[in-house]
């Protein structure tokens, strides 16, 4: 008892002694460190936005495009949009990865080792951002991302100077552009799950997404002569071995989230009658590889419901309807989470053409944009296909809605993708919502949540009234008339 009684007391005197000169070494666990290499944080980030925004392009992106409908906990369906359910709420997906992001660019320009870091950091930034702006127009930027040296409560930032301002989207992806040709060390780009350390490839992502944003912006600014250079570059990504996108697999932890929960969170989800309409006019076989056939139909048969029902008052019959098809349960390795595509990119430059912002020849863009959706979504494409409807000038059509149909129906669960370009040109056209909570209107932007009025609540006034009250009908910047 005496040697126990001496031993405590000794280490009591240690600690009273060197409590304060040694706390910090005493209270940090060596299994548990407070930095994280950005090797593996560029994987998580990249990982985690594509899984989850590939997930909400699913249960929330699709509803407001119109390319699928749900049967029950449907709010957001009939464009309540204040109330996710299944899905819907984007914006802290945005603002961890952005977080994240955030700390590997710091590493990047404080760490010589790190600096390879620096321009695929730029670049996924400019990526997210663009992508939190055109959902919900003005939000908190300049000030946001660091909330260990910075602000907790971020101004809202106009989206024309998020987008054109000096460390803004556009002026970001030059950044890390040139950060990537300046490099010059031979320590290589790891957890790069996009394009296993190609620094090239980030470099082409970035003028693919550049074609992109300046084609967003096209109705605010004059973006012709930057939009002919990119072209004339080629330096752009123009085939499917190219695309930024990573694989989903069967098993977990990285199968498409879908298979992952229980039949019932599935089977919420059917073909809208918008999509089946559109792929049935087009005779498009796609239709068999993002859907089934209903359960009860006696032969090959799809079958879409109107979006936005009252599930309080109208019976649904699930085997009267088109569920996903096996891609998005049984066999997810067919699934990308994608971040920008040959197909886009070849749409967006025959928007372009179709305008006159460029000179090229639009029909072949099309073309190409086609046939590189097939062939992502793994699907034959029909010999007659692009002289039948699908035709570029199709009769009763028009070219640019030719161009945004096909844009619109490979970017199925691609986040909110088809709705933003519903928003931009008006195509395809959407049918009505059938019990509609917003009037009748389909929605411009996604609102800003509540936690925002709680935590932020100074700069969240001043957003939401300078978007009539946090209006879901209240255009943003670079889609006012």
């Amino acid at each position: 008892m005496k040697n126990t009684l001496y031993i405590l007391s000794f280490f009591a005197l240690v600690l009273t002694t060197s409590c304060t000169k040694d706390f910090e070494d005493i209270n940090t666990n060596p299994n548990a460190p407070n930095t994280v290499q950005p090797s593996l944080l560029l994987r998580q980030v990249i990982y985690d936005f594509g899984e989850q925004m590939s997930y909400e392009g699913f249960v929330a992106g699709d509803l407001l495009s119109q390319h699928r409908t749900a049967l029950d906990f449907n709010l957001f369906d009939r464009h309540d949009l204040k109330s996710p359910q299944l899905g819907g709420n984007p914006w802290p997906i945005f603002y961890t990865n952005l977080r994240d992001n955030e700390i590997i660019l710091t590493q990047s320009r404080t760490t010589a080792t790190f600096q390879v870091y620096e321009g695929p950091a730029l670049i996924l930034k400019a990526y997210m951002a663009a992508g939190l702006t055109d959902l919900f127009g003005d939000v908190p930027y300049f000030e946001a991302f660091n909330g260990v040296n910075g602000t907790v409560t971020p101004t809202y930032n106009t989206q024309q100077s998020i987008y054109l301002d000096e460390n803004g989207i556009l002026d970001n992806l030059d950044k890390g552009i040139t950060a990537i040709q300046n490099y010059s060390l031979a320590i290589p780009l790891e957890g790069d799950i996009l394009f296993d350390g190609n620094l090239q490839a980030w470099i082409t992502f970035a003028n693919s997404l550049k074609l992109k944003y300046l084609m967003r912006l096209s109705d605010k600014i004059d973006v012709s002569e930057d939009l002919q250079a990119l072209y004339n570059s080629g330096d752009f990504i123009s085939a499917t071995a190219e695309n930024a996108v990573f694989n989903f697999t069967n098993t977990d932890p990285n199968s498409f989230r879908l298979a992952q929960l229980r039949v019932g969170d599935f089977n919420n989800f059917v073909l809208s009658e918008t999509m089946e309409e559109l792929l049935t006019n087009l005779n498009d076989n796609r239709i068999g590889t993002f859907f089934r056939p209903f359960e009860n139909a006696t032969t090959n048969e799809y079958n879409g419901l109107l979006n936005g029902i009252d599930a309080s008052s109208t019976s649904i019959a699930l085997a009267e309807y088109s569920l996903a098809g096996t891609a998005f349960r049984e066999d997810t390795s067919v699934l990308d989470a994608n971040f920008m595509t040959s197909w886009e990119v070849y749409f967006t430059l025959a928007e372009a053409a179709e305008k006159g912002l460029i000179t090229a020849n639009a029909q072949a863009l099309y073309n190409t944009g086609v046939t590189q959706a097939f062939e992502y979504w793994q699907t034959d494409l029909p010999a007659t296909y692009l002289t039948d409807n699908a035709a570029y000038d199709a009769v009763g059509t028009t070219p640019l809605q030719q161009i945004m149909t096909q844009k619109w129906i490979a970017n199925i669960i691609n986040g909110y993708e088809g709705w933003v370009d519903y928003r931009r040109t008006g195509y395809p056209e959407f049918n009505t919502v059938s019990a509609s909570l917003n009037n009748g209107l389909i929605p411009v932007r996604m609102p800003y949540p509540a936690e925002e009025d709680a935590l932020n609540a100074e700069n969240y006034n001043q957003a939401a009234n300078a978007t009539n009250g946090n209006d879901i009908n209240f255009p943003v910047w670079w889609d006012e008339n």
